[in-house]
This record gives structure tokens, sequence and C-alpha cells, in this order.
């Protein structure tokens, strides 16, 4: 696999941490691209996809470590991503840039629910000579809540607001509402809503090989034990 923007926010990170990040399941040997566990590296089937829609990921601190992170799916199948670590006072002065950008049209997408009533609020994107930037809050729940809260120069961006139910049912983290969804799922939601069709499948896909795979990753999860038993003669 090609590094992508995520990889390099993480490799960044690493470079300043004082002490290592040690997630669940931090003893398995993974992949440095994927971070899934290495009998289940998913790198040699990714295909990556091209989309005039282009994505910036806002990452919790902490987020672009983790193995069940999905925002790193946009990364490798769009290779123009691009990926940030949240600041509230201090943010990165290329993404302020990014979000200046007037070749584009930046959207945040974030559910509707949570914006204060003068904020533009739209469904989908308006598709002109001006491809969209979707702006992704990448972190938990709560965390993105927080980023969304505490993100003043995301103030003035139009909202997009994901209503219609995702395509898949995400099982890594559970969603505490039906407007919530994982970071890849959205991202391939918004790309087909933007005419972005063909980038849209194919992201879809990588998640749902994603899935399959982080699932099988699970030592005591069901597709784990399938696939164990398949290997006894």
């Amino acid at each position: 696999m090609t590094s992508n923007a995520v990889y390099h926010l993480r490799q960044q990170r690493l470079a300043l941490s004082t002490k290592p990040f040690k997630a669940r399941g931090c003893r398995v040997k993974r992949c440095q691209f994927c971070l899934l566990p290495i009998p289940q590296c998913l790198c040699q089937d990714t295909v990556s996809s091209h989309a005039k829609s282009q994505f910036c990921l806002i990452m919790f601190d902490g987020e672009v470590f983790k193995p069940s992170n999905t925002g790193k799916l946009i990364a490798d199948v769009l290779p123009d991503t691009l990926a940030f670590q949240w600041s509230r006072t201090e943010p990165d002065a290329k993404l302020l840039a990014a979000l200046q950008d007037t070749t584009r049209q930046p959207y945040l997408v974030f559910p509707e629910s949570y914006a204060q009533n003068d904020r533009i609020v739209v469904n989908e994107p308006t598709i002109s000579h001006k491809p969209a930037l979707f702006i992704l809050l990448d972190g938990t729940w709560p965390e993105a809540r927080k980023m969304f809260r505490k993100s003043p120069y995301l103030n003035d961006i139009p909202i997009i607001s994901i209503n219609t139910k995702a395509r898949t049912d995400y099982l890594l983290r559970t969603p505490s509402r039906e407007e919530q969804h994982c970071t890849a799922e959205v991202a391939a939601t918004v790309l087909e809503l933007a005419g972005d069709i063909n980038a849209s499948l194919q992201l879809f896909s990588h998640f749902n090989l994603f899935r399959q795979k982080y699932l099988e990753g699970k030592p005591h999860h069901p597709l784990a034990q399938m696939a164990l038993d398949e290997t006894i003669p």
C-alpha cells in the first residue's frame, strides 16, 4: 500500500510521543499501514479511486493509532485525502489554508441536530464547478461533539447532514443514535450525493472488507473461529 495522509500523520505523532500508545490488543503484531493483524492485512487488496470531491479529516488525539479507526480507509481509497490533528487553539496552518481554498466548497459533515439555529445546514452538496471539500471530525462521538463545539474556525462552514440510514451495519463501535455512523460509511454516502459514484462504491467495498478482516482478527469472534476451522484439514 502507498503511504497516505493518515499514515504520515501517525508517523508525525509517533515522532512527538514520549510514551507508546497502547490500545486494546497492543501485543498483536500488526501491519504498520492498515494496523490490522499481519494475517488479516488488507494492503494488497486496497484499490484506489478518483473523485472530484476531496476529504479533510480532523482527527482527535490518539485516533490515528486505533486499529478500529475507519477514517484511514478514506485515505486508502482517495489518495488526495487530507488529515490533521485536532487543536482547539492552534489549528494547523495547512488545515486553515485548505478551509479557505476558494476553488472548493467546504462542508462540515455532522448531524443537524447539533447545529445552532443560525447555522446553514444542507442535506446534499451543491453540484457546481466548485467540487466539495468534505470535512470529517474523526473520533468517538463524545470527541466529535467536543471538536464540533470547540473549533471556532469551523463555525462559518455549512453543515451537510446525512439523514438517510447508512447502508452497512457497523459492529466495531455501536452508535448511540441512528444518525451516528462511522467515518467511512458517512464518507461513502456523501460521495454518492456528490455524484462520485465509483469512488462511493469502492469505499463501501473497502469498508466491508476492512470490517470482515477486523472481526476475523478478534480471537473470540465467530468470523475468526470460522476462519480457523476452515484451515483445519
